[in-house]
C-alpha cells in the first residue's frame, strides 16, 4: 500500500451507515478505542470514554462556533446565485473568502443583493472562489444579517433541513463565531460528560480553528503530497498555552479532540515540542510521515474516503505506533478497521460515532 497514492486511502460506504442525525443524547454514540502499538480494539460507548482517560490528562477542545454560511441571493440580472462563506479575512466581518454559485457568471466588482443587501465581488480566484465586501456598518449588523438570512452548511451526505439542525450542529461549548463546518469530533460531549471528565482530574483547555475550505476540500491529486491545502484562521490563548506546557512538563497526556484540535496545536508547537500563544493562519496538511509534537491521543469520527482528514488519522496513528518507515501497514490496519465497521452498522462522518487513538 503506498501512503502517498491517493487511492490509498479509499473504502466502500454503504449509504445506510451514513448518519443523518446525531446520537440521542449526544454521548450514547458508539466509540472505538485503538492502540496501534498493539493493534488493539474495543467497542465502548462515549461516555465510558472516561475509562482512558487519567489524572493529568489535558484534553483540548476546538470552541469554534458554526454560522449560517450559506447565503442565497440574486445577481443584478434577476439570475439566482449562492455564497458560502469560507473564512472571515478582517475584524469587522465585512470581508470575506467564499465560495460562490455559478461561478462562471460572477466576476470582480459584480453585485449580490441578499434581502436588500448589496454584496460586492473584490476578488476572484480558482475553483469559484472569491473574496467579497458586505455593506454593513459594524460586526453586530453582519452576525444579524446571517442569523436571519443564512442556512446551516449541513454537508451534502446530511439530507435533513438545515435550519432545523443548527443546535445539533454545534458542539456544547461553541463560542467564537466564524465555522462553517462543526469540529464534528466534539459533537459527542454534553455537558454532563465534560463535568464528569474534569472530576477524574482531567482539565481542559480550549483552541479557536475556524473550520474551512482547508478542512474539507476533497483531495485531487494522485500523489497526496501535491495537495494544496487552503488556510484556516486559528489560535491558541496564552492560558491554553500554559496549561499545555505544564501538562507536557509534568509527564500528563495531551488529547486533541478532533483533527481541527490536532492541527492547531502542531501549528503553534516549535521543534522541541513546546507551545506558544498567538493567533494565525494554517495551513498544516498531515499525512503519513509526519511527526507529532504535542498530540499524544486523538479522538475522531470516521471520515470520508480520500480525505486529507484520513490521512492525518493515518499518521497519528503510526505516531502511536512507532511505525516510521512502516507507515503503509498501519495504513492497511486503518482501512481495515474502518471497513469492519462499516459491516458492523457503525455510523460514520459528521454526526457518526467516534474513535479514541491512544
Amino acid at each position: 500500500m503506498n501512503i502517498f497514492d491517493l487511492s490509498s486511502y479509499d473504502y466502500y460506504l454503504p449509504p445506510e451507515n451514513i448518519a443523518q442525525f446525531p446520537a440521542d443524547p449526544r454521548d450514547s454514540s458508539r466509540l472505538l478505542v485503538w492502540e496501534p502499538k498493539e493493534n488493539l480494539t474495543f467497542s465502548h460507548n462515549f461516555r465510558n470514554i472516561t475509562d482512558f482517560l487519567k489524572t493529568g490528562d489535558l484534553l483540548v477542545l476546538n470552541d469554534t462556533k458554526v454560522i449560517p454560511a450559506r447565503l442565497k441571493g440574486f445577481r443584478k440580472t434577476g439570475g439566482q446565485c449562492e455564497i458560502f462563506l469560507l473564512k472571515n479575512l478582517t475584524p469587522d466581518f465585512l470581508n470575506w473568502q467564499v465560495l460562490v454559485k455559478p461561478a462562471r457568471k460572477i466576476h470582480v466588482d459584480d453585485k449580490i443583493y441578499i434581502n436588500g443587501h448589496e454584496i460586492i465581488i473584490t476578488g476572484e480566484f480558482d475553483e469559484g472562489i472569491r473574496t467579497v465586501k458586505f455593506d454593513f456598518s459594524s460586526r453586530s449588523d453582519f452576525m444579524n444579517f446571517i442569523e436571519a438570512d443564512g442556512i446551516v452548511p449541513l454537508p451534502p451526505y446530511i439530507h435533513n433541513d438545515n435550519n432545523n439542525m443548527k443546535e445539533a450542529y454545534q458542539t456544547v461549548f461553541a463560542k467564537h463565531e466564524g465555522s462553517s463546518a462543526a469540529p464534528t469530533a466534539s459533537l459527542h460531549f454534553t455537558p454532563e460528560l465534560l463535568e464528569k471528565i474534569k472530576a477524574i482530574g482531567v482539565k481542559i483547555a480550549y483552541v479557536t480553528l475556524h473550520v474551512g475550505l482547508g478542512t474539507f476540500r476533497p483531495v485531487k491529486s494522485q500523489d497526496i503530497r501535491q495537495h494544496d491545502i487552503h488556510t484556516e484562521h486559528c489560535e491558541i490563548p496564552e492560558v491554553t498555552a500554559s496549561m499545555i506546557n505544564e501538562c507536557r512538563k509534568n509527564g500528563g497526556r495531551i488529547i486533541a479532540s478532533g483533527t481541527t484540535s490536532a492541527r492547531t496545536l502542531e501549528t503553534f508547537s516549535d521543534v522541541d515540542g513546546n507551545i506558544f500563544s498567538g493567533v494565525k493562519d494554517t495551513d498544516l496538511f498531515i499525512y503519513p510521515g509526519y511527526k507529532f509534537k504535542i498530540v499524544d491521543a486523538l479522538i475522531t469520527n470516521f471520515h470520508l474516503p480520500q480525505s486529507s482528514l484520513l490521512m492525518l488519522v493515518s499518521a497519528f496513528a503510526a505516531n502511536k505506533a512507532d511505525a516510521f518507515g512502516h507507515e503503509d501497514i498501519i495504513l492497511e490496519r486503518l482501512i481495515e478497521i474502518y471497513k469492519n465497521a462499516a459491516l458492523n452498522g457503525w455510523r460514520f462522518f459528521s454526526f457518526g460515532d467516534a474513535m479514541f487513538i491512544v
